[in-house]
């Protein structure tokens, strides 16, 4: 496990327990579960560029589902990704299973984007994706707590994060599409 991050002029150097030098978490470095339970790699989505979004299926702001997939039919074969995490922990506004929430999103948004199984985003039980995520500032929203459903997060094609949206930036905000195009540029 990290053990403490070393901050030397623009340096970082993170010790692991042994006290051994090692790289930096990237984003893409961290294994979840699918919708389905199946354990998956994030590293399988190295050279994409990956939108990241904690989501829910009873939110007001649950009708960006059909601007997410939106973005994903345009750029998926530009190397955009979009990974959707169901979470509870606003307003109770995913209670259901994941096979609930699969059908949903498939059947109301004919979401075809990876959608996984439901974590939470904050706290001391925060899956560790969205602990490496919430602990980079990054722009226009910083570091910190998910403040919502539907906040983003932008990661290049090395797994950098390189842009961190509000949830009420809706999918086909122009700052977020200018985002996505620069990295799908590089």
């Amino acid at each position: 496990m990290v053990g403490r991050l070393l901050l030397s002029g623009i340096v970082a150097v993170v010790l692991s327990a042994s006290g051994q030098a090692t790289e930096p978490a990237k984003a893409l470095s961290f294994s979840m579960k699918t919708i389905d339970g199946k354990p998956v790699e994030l590293n399988k989505y190295d050279g994409k560029v990956v939108l990241i979004v904690n989501v829910a299926s009873k939110c007001g702001l649950t009708p960006q589902y059909e601007g997410l997939q939106a973005l994903y039919e345009k750029y998926k074969d530009r190397g955009l990704v979009v990974l959707g995490f169901p979470c509870n922990q606003f307003g109770g506004q995913e209670p259901d299973s994941p096979d609930k929430i699969a059908q949903f999103c498939s059947s109301k948004y004919k979401v075809s984007f990876d959608m996984f199984d439901k974590i939470e985003v904050n706290g001391d039980n925060a899956a560790p994706l969205y602990k490496h995520l919430t602990n980079v500032d990054t722009e226009p929203t910083g570091k910190g707590k998910i403040s919502w459903n539907f906040e983003k997060f932008l990661l290049d094609r090395e797994g950098n994060v390189v842009g961190r949206f509000s949830p009420r930036t809706s999918p086909d905000a122009a700052e977020l599409v200018s985002a996505i195009e620069k990295a799908l540029g590089k």
